[in-house]
């Protein structure tokens, strides 16, 4: 396992290589491969261990009852699996997980997690700013579902990557991943952003949206 990577893992964020050597070697921990296309995790499935990708890539998916799937976000290492969901009454993988790549996951049982929380307070604030930001992410996918229209969704994510009224902003994602994000097909966006040009809202030029009218765009957040 490559130590250098947990050091960019926010749960480890701020220590030194000696130091991380010297608490995983008083933690019991272990190192679990897949290949790619295998399935991690089922939604439901208990969460019993805390789980850091050292290498690849997996992603989070939802099956709708149209047994059409959704994917949540992709994530690479070093990123955590099911953080928030390691505690607390409901302690279940609230999607599926499925290796894009080939991964190895580091993983530390929940009782050996308890107690690398506890000696190191660092690594506990750095915990509760992974579930805490993990609850943002969560609450921020849960309003973009509930959109009624995708121009709407659209027009959200556009307005939400606005910095101090500056009128052009790049995409953060392709439009496949756009397409992802919002659970539809990727004609749709394209679709969409080329309805909000064609009627005087954005200009788009590949990832950079020139805001053109934003109080159209706003009344599209309200459809």
């Amino acid at each position: 396992m490559d130590r250098e990577i947990l050091l960019k893992s926010p749960l480890f964020h701020g220590l030194e290589i000696e130091e991380l050597e010297a608490i995983l070697s008083g933690i019991p921990n272990r190192i679990r491969k897949y290949r790619s296309g295998s399935i991690i995790a089922i939604s439901g499935e208990p969460v019993v261990d805390f789980l850091i990708i050292t290498k690849g890539v997996v992603k989070g998916e939802m099956v709708d009852y149209a047994g059409r799937v959704i994917k949540i976000e992709d994530i690479p290492a070093p990123g955590a699996l099911a953080s928030a969901f390691i505690f607390g009454n409901k302690n279940r993988f609230p999607v599926n997980v499925v290796a894009v790549t080939d991964i190895e996951l580091l993983v530390i049982e929940r009782q050996s997690f308890l107690k690398l929380l506890r000696v190191n307070d660092r690594i506990l604030v750095n915990f509760l700013d992974i579930i805490s930001n993990r609850s943002q992410f969560l609450s921020e996918k849960i309003r973009f579902l509930n959109f009624k229209t995708i121009r709407g969704k659209m027009a959200q994510y556009i307005l939400n990557l606005q910095v101090s009224g500056q009128s052009q902003i790049r995409l953060d994602r392709t439009q496949s991943d756009l397409a992802d994000f919002f659970g539809v097909a990727r004609p749709s966006i394209a679709r969409a952003l080329g309805e909000m040009e064609d009627e005087g809202m954005i200009k788009a030029d590949g990832k950079l949206i020139v805001i053109v009218d934003i109080g159209k765009l706003k009344d599209l957040t309200t459809d």
